[in-house]
Formats: structure tokens, sequence, C-alpha cells
């Protein structure tokens, strides 16, 4: 690393930038080692004295510099409790990360999020056998992968995905995902090739949310982002189930589509749990 003095003498935006860069490797590789302390009290100190170095820059405002003075008295405990949490730790090398992200003119970015997979127990997850659900035509890939987390989450047994869907394994969409893309079994198919199990849709203009019986097998049908459902496979749900609909009370009227997925599973897998 860098010696303090050495980052002392950079220009202001130069050292902003280079103090940043040191975050955000230390994030990344805390993140790497979860749940274990990686950091010796002699690095902790050298983050620390970094970090009452930013709270000299009369150019801060007293919010930020409020945040500084917690993430060094977050240095400063670990230190003294011989490093027993590394939450807090990441919290505070977040903070300072996120802080520095601001103030050399940045808006975050995707790439600016580090994810980790701690928390995740493929052994102890359960399932909902027969909880079944197909993107169709789901563009984004940050979409899909916060959608296979969400079904992670709420136990679906499987996910399908259509022939035009975004790749669960391109890098955004298993960033958003944090581990789940791996967790859950998927596959590529058109969705007629399931017509025999009961099919309902998330789309407008169904029974509402809280009307809606959901079924202990059957596939939920979420679509496009832009177009939603595809008639065909819109036309077949209602012949099948039917749709069930979020009520909205805003202008807008409608959810992205992970979002108001989100809603939809939690909803049926709170159904499942109580049969």
């Amino acid at each position: 690393m860098l010696p303090l003095g050495k980052i002392e003498k950079l220009p202001r935006h130069q050292r902003l930038r280079k103090i940043m860069k040191i975050f955000t490797e230390a994030e990344n590789r805390l993140c790497a080692a979860y749940p274990d302390m990686v950091f010796n009290e002699q690095q902790l100190d050298f983050f620390a004295e970094i970090i009452e170095f930013l709270q000299k820059d009369e150019l801060f405002s007293a919010a930020v510099l409020d945040g500084f003075k917690e993430a060094a008295g977050v240095l400063r405990k670990q230190i003294s409790n011989s490093m027993e949490s590394c939450a807090e730790l990441r919290r505070a090398f977040n903070t300072v990360r996120h802080i520095l992200v601001a103030e050399t003119g940045r808006s975050p970015a995707d790439w600016d999020f580090i994810a980790h997979g701690g928390g995740l127990d493929k052994e102890r997850r359960q399932t909902f056998p027969g909880m079944l659900v197909y993107l169709e035509d789901i563009r984004s890939p940050f979409n899909v992968g916060a959608m296979f987390r969400t079904a992670e989450s709420f136990g679906v047994e499987k996910i399908f995905i259509s022939p035009l869907c975004a790749d669960p394994v391109h890098p955004r969409a298993k960033r958003s995902a944090m581990g789940c893309v791996d967790a859950l079994t998927w596959e590529r198919h058109d969705l007629f090739e399931f017509i025999d199990l009961p099919l309902f849709a998330l789309e407008t203009g169904g029974t509402p949310l809280g009307e809606f019986v959901f079924p202990r097998t059957g596939i939920l049908i979420a679509g496009s982002e832009e177009l939603g459902v595809n008639p065909k496979t819109l036309a077949a749900a209602d012949a099948s189930l039917g749709r069930v609909s979020i009520p909205c009370y805003g202008a807008k009227g409608s959810l992205n589509v992970s979002v108001a997925f989100g809603i939809v599973m939690q909803s049926w897998a709170e159904q499942l749990s109580k049969q």
C-alpha cells in the first residue's frame, strides 16, 4: 500500500481517487474471505489513519465528516476488540468508498457495488415442489438476476426462461442474483412445451393479488418489461388459472417487472406455507 505520507502529497482529486481505490480493494478482499477477518491490527490502523486524515479536509460537508467519524470509530473498535465483527468493518469500508465515489464526481454504477455470496447455504434451501416460474422475454440481465434471487428466496422449485430471455449467466445477471443462478435449477424452453401444466400470468386486468388463489402446482408467467406477457401466452393463461394483478394507486400505475414479481412471489409462498 502507498504510505499515508505520499498520499497526503497528492493533488486533492488524485488523492481521493487513490484512497477510493484502497478502500475498494479492501472491501473486495473482505468480501472474498467472508465471513472471516483478513486484516491485522497494523492494517486496520492504517485504514483508520487514512479516514482520520480525510476528516481534516475542510471541503467535505458536515454530513460527510460525520460519516468518516463513524467509520473511523468502527476501525478503532475493531482493533481494540480483536477484530470481532466483519459486517461492521465492511460497512465502514463501504461508507468511505461511496463518499469518495460521489466526491470525485461519479454517479454509482453497477460495477461500484460489491456483492458476495455470504449467507447462501444450498443445503438449507427449502422449496415448494410444483412452484414453477416462466420468464418470458425479460430483456434486462439485471432484472433476470433480481428475479432469480427473489425466486430462490421464496422457494421456487425451478425456473424456465424463454428463447429470447436475457441469459442468467450474463455478468450483470449473476451480479444481481448474488449466487442464486447457481442455486436454482433452470432451463431455456418455449412455454408451450408445458401447456399441460396449470398456467397463470402476472399481468394487468386480472384478479387482485389479495383475492387470487395460488395453485400448489403451476407456472407463474412474468413477461417483457416493455410489452408485458405475449398475447398468445396470455390467452393460454386466461384459459387456465387466469392472471394475477397488483393494485396500484399512483399516477404511473405500474411497477418494474422484478419488483412486481417479488410482491407476487411473496404472496404465493405465504399461501403455500399455510397449506
